[in-house]
């Protein structure tokens, strides 16, 4: 077996290092579509009102797509990257390991494309990036 698709096929984090991960990631989440529809409405009230509209500033998210998080990657903006283990074709991220030491980004391997795409609210994600975070 190639060493690539070895290391992003057996070497996983450990569950403790992952959960506190998770836990990490969870302040990062993505808005639903209902929280976006609420912040869109009281926005909509405001300048209803005739008040002055100020946008407000965009929170730090997590990314995801492997496209995304390469482009993220090569631009050396993405902070951490997570990568599923179980991704079918592997061929989709096995370079990714490699990009990301190319380019001095840290990156870990979790067990489960499911569980990262819990962060992001969708079934499944081959990777995720931080880009930013909290002061």
């Amino acid at each position: 077996m190639p060493p690539m698709i070895n290391m992003v096929m057996h070497e996983a984090l450990d569950r403790q290092t992952a959960t506190n991960l998770f836990r990490l990631l969870d302040k990062y989440r993505p808005e639903t579509k209902k929280e976006k529809f609420e912040r869109i409405k009281a926005r909509a009230d405001v300048r209803a009102e005739g008040k002055d509209d100020k946008p407000e500033k965009r929170k730090p998210v997590v990314r995801s797509g492997i496209n995304t998080v390469a482009t993220l990657v090569e631009a050396k903006k993405a902070q951490l990257v997570m990568i599923a283990n179980d991704v079918d074709p592997i061929e989709l991220v096995v370079w990714l390991p490699a990009l990301c030491r190319k380019m001095n980004v840290p990156f870990c391997i979790i067990k489960g494309k499911s569980r990262l795409g819990k962060v992001v609210h969708r079934k499944t994600a081959t990777c995720l990036a931080i880009t930013e975070v909290h002061p």
